[in-house]
């Protein structure tokens, strides 16, 4: 199971539309004006959709922020965080601290970055890791490599 579809009440759909597909590279699926609704794929193979609601729509009007994360590797999380600073879009951690390095939620265990769209909605881009879980830990993704490499007698790299 994996999420299909979410759908996100927006200011302006032309504006949350290009935000979506040139920052994110999330895919353009169709655009219905009469109801001012725009359909972004995300991923490959068409099997997660965004629907962006315009502020007269039904779910547009009711304009509440929301929160999506968004699945990538970790080297994909590395590199997206430099990205989208170069493009002027803040990111930060878990904390709230701007920063372009990942946090790391140790119960899932999970590196995650932190940004907002136009309209102010809360997105994530995470990365599952391969580590066993540490449930107290939160930190910097520099501090869960640091204490893995502790816990297994070597120095870490950088």
């Amino acid at each position: 199971m994996h999420l299909y579809e979410a759908h996100l009440p927006v200011t302006s759909t032309e504006t949350s539309r290009a935000f979506y597909t040139e920052t994110l590279g999330l895919a353009f699926a169709y655009r219905d004006p009469a109801r001012d609704i725009v359909f972004l794929w995300i991923g490959k193979d068409r099997r997660s959709m965004l629907g962006l609601w315009g502020p007269g729509t039904t779910y547009g009007s009711a304009a509440h922020r929301s929160h999506l994360a968004f699945a990538v590797s970790l080297p994909e999380l590395l590199t997206q965080a430099k990205r989208l600073n170069a493009l002027g879009v803040g990111t930060y951690n878990f904390a709230e601290e701007a920063t372009a390095q990942p946090s790391v939620i140790g119960w899932m265990p999970s590196a995650q970055i932190y940004f907002r769209d136009a309209d102010g909605h809360l997105l994530e881009l995470i990365a599952l890791l391969d580590d066993e879980p540490d449930p107290g830990f939160i930190g910097s993704l520099e501090e869960w490599k640091a204490r893995r490499a502790g816990s297994a007698g070597i120095t870490p790299s950088t």
